[in-house]
């Protein structure tokens, strides 16, 4: 078990979103919870993005994985970055439960990597929250100013920008961790061969949501109500003013509709941006299946990454991976521990399936391969 060490109703209230934060054991005697030769088992898999960025003189070099040989790397100035370590890799998941105070939706991943002394990303800008935990060895954070910076060498396609002005210059070791917002640059170099952990938190852009709006409606085929003016302009060639905001007014009057919007937030801010581990069974799970595990000690586990998401004011209905699941039959203590656990246990998961609806949702889950048995 990981229990991180911060008053996290202080944190949210003066740091999340707002300022970076060196937070110095924020756990204590941390245990890595994976191993250098097993992150690098992971890097070699064709499905898991991976990367090694090599630092070289004023520059960095961005070599894509699968990898599987490092001696073309030298002894020192390179980093592995494995991404969705947690959709892979169950035993970093009770490190994961320790971030719940932020909301599951906006979890994106934890990327971890291993780096060498000297390794590491050149000062960079990203568009989410992120918390650095430190692993084994040490690193050296530097952190500037939210402000405009000029992208590195000119490039608008590269997150790398030119040198900063720190307002935080920290070394981190074991156990220790650095929360930055988004918008604030930031670099690292390693000190000694050194574990990290990248928590990344994102929220949806004007243009995911608009696009996702967009699917929707096509999906549906809703929002086929059109435009009608009341006026019309004096010139054939002008969009009056009115008639600009009466169509604003039309599509205002559709994201209004909760049937449209909480779809459409549920559906998006229950996928993944990396590939899931699926454990779909070898054969079709029947009930009598499921209640024969269960009778003989089996559990009900979710698979790593997987987003379980309920909407207030939507009690008919769960989100999962972008798909919708019928749950108006289920009482909301079962909608509550299908979304909340990770694990149902044996005792639990055998007073669910005391209800048929509940039961037969749990078959679905399963055969998809988004639960498994454990």
């Amino acid at each position: 078990m990981y229990k991180l060490n911060i008053n996290t109703d202080e944190f949210l209230s003066k740091h999340w979103q707002q300022s970076p934060l060196v937070i110095k054991g924020a756990f204590s005697d941390f245990v890595d919870p994976i191993s250098a030769d097993e992150l690098a088992g992971l890097a070699c898999e064709e499905e898991i993005s991976s990367r090694v960025i090599v630092t070289q003189e004023n520059d960095w070099k961005t070599v894509q994985g699968p990898i599987d040989d490092y001696n073309q790397f030298g002894e020192s100035h390179w980093q592995l970055l494995v991404q969705a370590v947690n959709h892979w890799f169950p035993d970093v998941a009770p490190l994961i439960q320790a971030f719940r105070f932020i909301p599951d939706w906006r979890f994106d991943d934890l990327m971890v990597s291993f780096a060498t002394a000297g390794g590491g990303v050149g000062p960079h800008i990203d568009n989410y929250d992120v918390f650095l935990l430190q692993g084994e060895g040490s690193r050296h954070w530097k952190v500037g100013e939210k402000k405009q910076y000029q992208p590195r060498g000119g490039d608008e396609n590269t997150a790398l920008i030119d040198d900063f002005d720190p307002i935080i210059d920290v070394i981190l070791e074991a156990g220790d961790m650095l929360y930055i917002p988004p918008g604030f640059p930031h670099c690292a170099n390693t000190l000694t061969t050194a574990l990290s952990y990248s928590f990344g938190f994102r929220a949806p852009s004007q243009q995911e949501l608009f696009s996702g709006i967009a699917d929707h409606l096509i999906d549906s085929n809703t929002g086929l109500k059109r435009f009608i003016s009341t006026t019309e302009p004096t010139s054939p060639s002008h969009i009056s003013i009115e008639q600009q905001q009466d169509m604003l007014t039309l599509l205002n009057e559709l994201l209004q509709k909760p049937k449209h919007y909480q779809t459409v937030l549920g559906q998006l801010l229950s996928q993944n941006r990396f590939e899931l581990d699926l454990c779909e069974p070898d054969n079709t799970y029947t009930q009598d299946d499921l209640l024969q595990s269960l009778s003989e000690g089996a559990e009900i586990h979710r698979i790593g990454g997987l987003k379980v998401i309920s909407v207030e004011g939507d009690n008919k209905r769960i989100f999962i991976n972008g798909e919708v699941f019928d749950s108006q039959d289920l009482e909301s203590s079962a909608v509550n521990t299908i979304t909340n656990a990770f694990i149902i246990d044996n005792i639990l998961a055998s007073q669910l399936c005391k209800s048929n609806h509940t039961c037969n949702l749990l078959i679905s889950l399963l055969n998809k391969g988004y639960y498994y048995l454990g």
